[in-house]
């Protein structure tokens, strides 16, 4: 498969694989119990191959000093408002010492990088991932995690700017926001910035992996 770029240095780049959104007994904006189940494990079989393969798993935290840093954005603040909104509880989010400001820890090894400045959908904004990834000769991202149609999506369309060549993992990403905004996310993301095939299409992609292994 053609990703358009000669050779392909790959890192996983894992977005708020956290308990904010995943641990059903601290999460202040979840997904749906059964979504996160079938994230956690869907990440967890890409991450133990790529970690076979030598290829490292970035995870990006969002955490916040104070409801201050969230209420800066004037949409976020209307959502706050909003009782029906599924980010009703948005002021309360991830403020840093919180249980939510945590990677779900089956997903976290010691090999793994972590990047935990990020405070908006773009992973990019205000963290050192542009700089973790130039500094490892990373050119090929593979993104996973939650939510699809908002960082998920504001991620790829960042590194597609930044001429990064982006795979997005569909069985390893999905929404707080239901699945036709999932949906709508992966098609957004296909038509216009970037690829979008499941684990075992990525497992498979000849030059992706620097050796192979039987895992899977």
């Amino acid at each position: 498969m053609n990703l358009g770029i000669d050779r392909p240095k790959a890192a996983v780049v894992a977005i708020d694989l956290h308990r904010g959104h995943l641990d059903m007994a601290v999460a202040t904006m979840p997904t749906a119990p059964d979504v996160a189940t079938r994230v956690i494990a869907a990440n967890k079989r890409l991450f133990d191959w790529c970690r076979s393969v030598d290829i490292p798993v970035i995870h990006q935290l969002t955490a916040y000093r104070d409801a201050e840093e969230i209420r800066a954005n004037p949409f976020w603040r209307t959502r706050a408002e909003n009782p029906a909104a599924t980010r009703k509880n948005v002021m309360r989010h991830n403020i840093i010492g919180g249980p939510g400001c945590t990677v779900m820890p089956q997903l976290l090894d010691p090999r793994d990088f972590v990047v935990s400045t990020k405070k908006r959908y773009d992973c990019f904004l205000g963290t050192d991932l542009d700089f973790v990834l130039r500094s490892h000769g990373v050119n090929t991202l593979l993104i996973t995690g939650v939510n699809t149609n908002s960082c998920v999506l504001a991620t790829t369309t960042a590194a597609n700017v930044r001429d990064y060549a982006v795979i997005v993992v569909e069985d390893c990403v999905d929404s707080m926001d239901g699945p036709e905004l999932h949906a709508a996310g992966l098609l957004c993301i296909k038509t216009a910035f970037g690829f979008v095939m499941d684990t075992d299409a990525v497992m498979a992609l000849d030059g992706l992996a620097a050796r192979r292994t039987d895992a899977a």
